[in-house]
């Protein structure tokens, strides 16, 4: 069987889903490697480096569908709307598809790659559970971006992060709120205060306190109901139109006493909470910065431009649009190493069979048979 990995084609992405070691470990599962060729360029991995290791490279994307029999990407169709969708007329039958696909907003796109007859996985919807923390690739990338969301609020603040003491005076060290306590949020508390920022965070899931206050920084509490804010898996859950106007009331001082605030709020499927409307923003100090890493999703800011850098109301707004992809050398190798666990996890003696009563497998399956499988996208598409 053999395993191919084209070039990334979204637009800006630097990541490449194989790292060289990777090639390795697939060689002892008696599989095959192929790579596109440059496709590890932006990684600063040159084709000499994977075929070092074992791998074969390729000319074009053409002849890693044609050859391949297993794909693994960064971004497939889906989380690549545009230059993914190229990819359909290349994907068969016979293809294995391992990627993020954005499964449950991209829903048009998941029926559209299911005629291809193409077996497709979706990493985002792997199951926030022990077996499959090493292969969860949602919080790998998340680390990536809360670290640098940091630095790009550290960037474009005027001030320094840290208290100095100094022959010309005392410099008071930078307020840094952080909305929202996941993987991504848990990362950019823990840079910040590294670069010695005074850091008060808050999540609407009560249960994260304890990991916000662990980290050093304080735990803002707002008075409103959050008890059914957090889902099965562990992932925040929609809130009704009140809790969402009682939310920004009550984080609008907050947010005006930031020097940064580092947005991360986000629910699997939907666009991402407004959380910071123009009007909170207007009353923030001249030469804050607001970094939404959620701008992909809609933005907790309203004012928030995905992609871009915008001032507003003397307020620097960052959209910040696939942070992962800026670190992309150590990105690639967090989320080889996830994929390659799942694609181990699923090989059995050099072939492909699928165990559907695995809760792994089962929970990641999208495409199948020329049908969308997967519950949950299937009740997104109705």
């Amino acid at each position: 069987m053999i395993v191919g990995v084209p070039k990334e084609t979204f637009p800006g992405e630097r990541r490449i889903a194989l790292n060289p070691p990777g090639v390795g470990t697939l060689k002892k599962e008696g599989l095959e490697v192929i790579i596109e060729k440059g496709a590890g360029e932006g990684a600063s991995l040159a084709d000499s480096v994977y075929v070092e290791r074992g791998a074969r490279i390729v000319q074009d994307r053409n002849a890693v569908f044609s050859e391949a029999d297993v794909i693994l990407q960064v971004r497939g169709p889906g989380a690549n709307p545009i230059e993914g969708a190229k990819d359909l007329s290349l994907l068969k039958e016979k293809h294995a598809l391992i990627a993020f696909l954005d499964p449950l907003a991209a829903t048009d796109m998941m029926q559209a790659l299911a005629k291809t007859g193409a077996t497709s996985f979706s990493m985002e919807l792997m199951p926030r559970t022990t077996r499959a923390q090493s292969m969860d690739a949602l919080s790998s990338m998340a680390t990536v971006a809360g670290y640098m969301a940091v630095l790009l609020g550290a960037t474009h603040l005027p001030k320094f992060f840290p208290m100095f003491m100094t022959a010309a005076g005392t410099i008071s060290a930078a307020r840094v709120l952080v909305i929202g306590a996941g993987v991504a949020g848990l990362q950019a508390i823990s840079t910040a205060r590294r670069l010695g920022a005074v850091v008060e965070a808050y999540d609407v899931r009560p249960a994260v306190k304890e990991q916000i206050l662990s980290l050093g920084a304080r735990f803002v509490e707002l008075p409103i109901e959050t008890k059914d804010a957090e889902d099965a898996g562990g992932y925040a859950k929609e809130m009704t139109e009140e809790t969402k106007r009682k939310q920004q009331e009550l984080m609008a001082e907050h947010v005006r006493d930031a020097d940064v605030v580092i947005t991360t709020a986000a629910v699997p499927g939907k666009r991402a909470p407004m959380l910071i409307p123009e009007s909170v923003v207007s009353g923030m100090r001249a030469g804050s910065v607001i970094v939404d890493i959620a701008a992909e999703k809609g933005g907790n800011c309203e004012l928030t431009v995905a992609g871009e850098t915008v001032v507003r109301h003397g307020v620097t707004i960052i959209g910040a649009a696939n942070l992962a992809t800026m670190l992309p050398t150590h990105a690639s190798q967090m989320y080889s190493k996830n994929v390659l666990t799942f694609l181990c996890h699923l090989v059995k003696d050099g072939s492909l069979p699928l165990n559907l009563e695995d809760e792994i497998t089962k929970g990641t399956l999208v495409t199948r048979g020329g049908k969308v499988v997967h519950p949950a996208v299937l009740a997104a598409i109705g």
